[in-house]
């Protein structure tokens, strides 16, 4: 059975790295920004994965297993100040968000 290049991983994690970039970049909505920069996380986690197959070391398979449990603790702590941030603005547009100093 042929297997798959380690480049197509490579350019996939690429493509994928890219859209959670311009997701930052070019949206207002929190959740949507915080969609990208879960994109971003799982985009390196697949050049790690593919990267660890290639030379058959389990290093990158086990740094992916702590990346995914920092992005769960993220998960929980982001949408939590989200949420905290709809009750008090009812919005979650990120040029609302920089008018909290007080």
């Amino acid at each position: 059975m042929n297997a798959l290049p380690t480049l197509y991983y490579v350019a996939l994690s690429a493509i994928l790295f890219t859209l959670g970039v311009l997701g930052v970049l070019t949206r207002r909505n929190a959740i949507i920004i915080f969609m990208s920069v879960e994109l971003m996380l799982n985009a390196a986690n697949l050049a790690f994965v593919a990267f660890a197959r290639e030379f058959r070391q389990l290093d990158g398979q086990v740094f992916v297993f702590f990346v995914m449990t920092v992005a769960a603790a993220e998960v929980a702590v982001g949408l939590a100040l989200i949420v905290t941030i709809f009750r008090t603005k009812h919005s979650i547009n990120v040029d609302d968000i920089n008018q909290l100093k007080g």
